[in-house]
């Protein structure tokens, strides 16, 4: 028997489905997409738990993307997860800056991280972008301090992985985003990557596009 990958990808969301109402788990409709296919990406429940979202966020993110907005990432390893046929059907467009021979400069001229002098380049040219981080916990204590001097991007996407200021990272950026009405989903915790700030990506993707569905997405 041939099983198509549209297939696959709807019995998985099927078993997950499945899996939260015995764990009694009732996710918001408006933020389920985005819990289903971080578990989807990681085959990891915490996410329906540790994932938290500003009032709003997605419907907010949904609508950013709808109007073209850019996506800047922490790592090229996210970039590369982010559907850009999705993306390119909303006009919008996705970067990382990371591996430029002129962040690497400035970070060295700066006494920085990379993940730090990439999100000043950021902030500076791409404001109002969707910021999505799945490494770099300097990467989020940056966008704090550039939200308090005035940056206002369309949704923070907090998902670094690790131990070392994880935690305290996504904290202190979901707390800024929250004061300064910034929208932003985080995976709290040590959990997260960049596979993780792709899917959270991917899920508004497709559901600004109305691609939810693999067939939509020109899957067989």
């Amino acid at each position: 028997m041939k099983t198509l990958p549209s297939d696959i990808e709807r019995g998985s969301m099927a078993i997950i489905a499945q899996e939260l109402r015995v764990r009694g788990i009732t996710l918001p409709p408006e933020n389920a997409a985005v819990v289903m296919r971080c578990i989807h990406a990681s085959a990891d429940f915490d996410y329906a738990e540790n994932l938290r979202f500003t009032p709003g966020a997605v419907q907010k993110a949904v609508e950013t993307l709808r109007s073209g907005a850019e996506i800047v990432t922490d790592t090229n390893m996210a970039l590369a997860g982010i559907s850009r046929p999705g993306l390119k059907k909303l006009g919008g467009e996705a970067y990382c800056f990371m591996a430029e021979s002129f962040i690497a400069e400035t970070a060295k001229q700066n006494g920085t991280t990379r993940a730090v002098a990439a999100m000043d380049y950021a902030a500076e040219k791409h404001p109002d972008a969707i910021l999505a981080v799945g490494n770099a916990p300097t990467a989020l204590f940056r966008i704090a301090e550039r939200i308090e001097a005035g940056l206002r991007p369309r949704l923070v996407i907090a998902a670094p992985v690790g131990f070392v200021n994880v935690v305290e990272a996504k904290e202190r950026v979901f707390e800024t985003c929250g004061k300064y009405g910034v929208p932003a989903v985080a995976a709290m915790g040590r959990k997260g990557g960049s596979s993780i700030a792709a899917a959270i990506c991917n899920a508004l993707i497709y559901t600004a596009t109305d691609m939810l569905d693999p067939k939509a997405r020109g899957w067989s």
